[in-house]
């Protein structure tokens, strides 16, 4: 806890090292969109006359100020929770509230996100890699991208704690090579400072009949803005807003020194890109842009494991392996959301081979995320007592802003945004049907007057008859409260196969609504004998149950509230502990249940889904202990059954 907070605090300063690890955090994915951004730009109207290089220009421009620094810099960064980020982490402050679509929002956001973090490591080195065509138009650039590509996702596995201290030297370089790049070349046409003239703008978009694609186009330039978001927990508010008007500045000069180039030559051909570069620069641009587009794509990794990590403790997903490879903040790897993704990447190059087409499939999901952000953040707004006003003006300016986006985007469709909707789409149902069947699940468990059982229970502990079973006994339960226990732990400890122990542990884990919560509640039911264990966990903290439990054993010792010592006497007399015995039960639906349709096809879709995860002992951290796990039928009976009656 004392290094959580330690770190929170150090996010919490601005200093240069916190600016320096920001820039190379959180700008990667905003950052490489010149690769493509003007590229685009200049495909949607090849002829580049000076108002549509203008028109163009001025809407980046505005996009970055509206989109990217009012609603993401100055607006969703102060919906935190407890210092992170994303949305996510946003539903968690707002699920207590009586709106019970909520969680379909949040789970539409985030599959978004996801399909998102599967495209950019696709078109970011892609783009890169594709500079090595001007100066070796003989390489091909495709496998050289896929070479790329497998390489930052076998990376994931050692973590990026070594690599990471890199990052904000080279991306400070980066943003400082694209502001200087730009600047060169804006002499070639100064005019192009027109474009801070919102009117362009206005009259790009009013007069040109191929304003969807333009505004598709300029979506791209702001892509990042969901993840800068994301990333709060990683670097704090102030080090992003302050290191934010860096990166933007440096953005601005390389699209207007792009633009610059694009109107002097009225060539379409060639990416604006590569094109600003000095002849002899592009062999160093194209390394340039490769690194940068490896730590953006690092940068959406760690983002969509940390989603994945969130969706777990939130009840949006099968439990999944989680492994921390390194001892910094925040730094997890999750094996099957990244070999997933991998895949999801390759499928990606090989449908659409270059970047060009990849920009069609580009922006179309992102376009959702930032859609139901807007909705969450609204409703946050109202909570923390800004009025009504206030809230429906933001809501209706950044959805239209977003609905112009979406509506230009949804032109790509039929060329590729069907396949990042699809892949944000599975994702989303995924979340939305596991998050509603463990809703209903927890709604049909029974449980019993914990003061009832206790008795019993003890009983089953004096009684020498029965063999002893553990000298310690731990149930994971769910369990709202310490006064009532689950009728089928009792089944299992008084019906299914009496089970005798010194002590009985019944652990309930809360997940709470803040990210980094780790404490503990302990109710001694029967001294010596029964033990009921709250353990608080926020949905960033991993569930390692046998540990926590190890500790708060070791404090209820030196506290004098437990005699862990073996009830062998032969071991008793030695010092030496007694062992501990795990028992999950799985809740497996009843066909004999008698409820509406809707609710049968959610239990057995949760039947299906939860072959996507690993078992409740893996999940737990019980898999250095001794555990067994229980079949017990979960019956779901909303309407009287007849009963069969004695025939005379």
């Amino acid at each position: 806890m004392k290094t959580e907070k330690g770190n929170s605090s150090l996010h919490s300063r601005l200093t240069l090292t916190g600016l320096l690890v920001t820039i190379g955090i959180v700008f990667g994915d905003i950052g490489t969109s010149p690769l493509y951004v003007m590229k685009a730009i200049a495909g949607a109207n090849p002829s580049l006359g000076e108002d549509y290089v203008l028109g163009a220009v001025s809407c980046i421009i505005w996009t970055l100020t509206l989109q990217t620094t009012v609603k993401y810099v100055l607006i969703a960064l102060h919906a935190d929770n407890k210092g992170e980020g994303g949305i996510l982490a946003l539903f968690a402050l707002l699920r207590k509230m009586p709106k019970r679509w909520l969680y379909a929002v949040a789970a539409i956001g985030a599959g978004a996100l996801i399909a998102d973090g599967m495209i950019t490591p696709a078109i970011t080195v892609s783009s890169a890699i594709e500079g090595l065509d001007i100066m070796f138009p003989s390489v091909p650039a495709l496998p050289v991208a896929v070479g790329v590509i497998i390489l930052i996702f076998i990376m994931q596995q050692a973590g990026t704690g070594r690599i990471g201290r890199l990052f904000g030297p080279f991306m400070l370089v980066w943003f400082l090579t694209l502001g200087v790049l730009g600047v060169c070349s804006i002499g070639a046409w100064p005019s192009v400072f027109k474009a801070f003239n919102p009117l362009y703008a206005v009259r790009l978009l009013v007069s040109s009949p191929e304003w969807f694609l333009v505004l598709g186009a300029v979506f791209l330039c702001t892509t990042g803005a969901e993840a800068l978001y994301s990333d709060l927990g990683h670097c704090g508010r102030k080090n992003i807003t302050a290191s934010w008007m860096f990166v933007k500045a440096m953005l601005i000069l390389n699209y207007l020194g792009q633009g610059a180039w694009l109107i002097s030559t009225g060539h379409a051909a060639t990416n604006p890109f590569y094109a600003i570069m000095p002849g002899w620069f592009v062999p160093v641009g194209v390394v340039m842009a490769t690194g940068a587009a490896i730590i953006a794509s690092q940068a959406l990794l760690s983002g969509a494991f940390t989603i994945f990590s969130e969706a777990i403790n939130l009840d949006f997903w099968p439990k999944l392996k989680i492994k921390y490879p390194t001892t910094e903040k925040g730094q997890l790897y999750v094996p099957a959301v990244n070999w997933a993704l991998l895949a999801g990447c390759l499928l990606t190059v090989a449908l659409f081979r270059d970047s060009g087409h990849m920009e069609a499939a580009y922006g179309l999901a992102i376009t959702v995320a930032m859609l139901m952000t807007t909705v969450l953040l609204a409703l946050w707004l109202r909570s923390r007592g800004v009025s009504a006003v206030l809230c429906v003006v933001f809501f209706s300016v950044f959805v239209t802003i977003e609905g112009l986006f979406f509506v230009a985007n949804m032109f790509k469709f039929a060329h590729g945004g069907w396949f990042t909707l699809l892949a944000g789409g599975i994702v989303a149902a995924v979340m939305m049907v596991w998050y509603r069947a463990t809703r209903v699940r927890s709604r049909y468990v029974d449980y019993r007057s914990m003061d009832e059982c206790a008795s019993v229970i003890i009983d089953i502990k004096n009684d020498g008859g029965i063999p002893k079973y553990a000298s310690n006994l731990v149930y994971l339960s769910r369990t709202p409260e310490t006064g009532l226990i689950e009728s089928k732990i009792f089944y299992s400890i008084a019906n299914k196969q009496p089970k005798r122990a010194d002590h009985y542990w019944f652990v309930h884990i809360d997940f709470t609504d803040e990210p980094y919560t780790l404490d503990y509640s302990v109710k001694i039911i029967a001294e010596e004998s029964i033990y009921a264990v709250t353990l608080r966990l926020g949905f960033r903290v991993a569930p390692r149950v046998s540990v926590y439990l190890r500790q708060i054993v070791e404090d209820l010792v030196a506290a004098g509230r437990l005699d862990l010592r073996s009830g062998y006497e032969s071991l008793r007399r030695r010092g030496i502990p007694g062992d501990f015995r795990f028992i999950i039960l799985h809740r497996i639906f009843s066909p004999s249940s008698m409820c509406g349709k809707g609710e049968a096809r959610l239990m057995r879709a949760h039947s299906w889904l939860r072959r996507l995860g690993i078992s409740d002992r893996d999940a737990l951290g019980l898999d250095t202990s001794i555990v067994a796990a229980e079949t017990v039928p979960l019956i779901i009976n909303t309407s009287p059954g007849r009963r069969i009656v004695a025939r005379e």
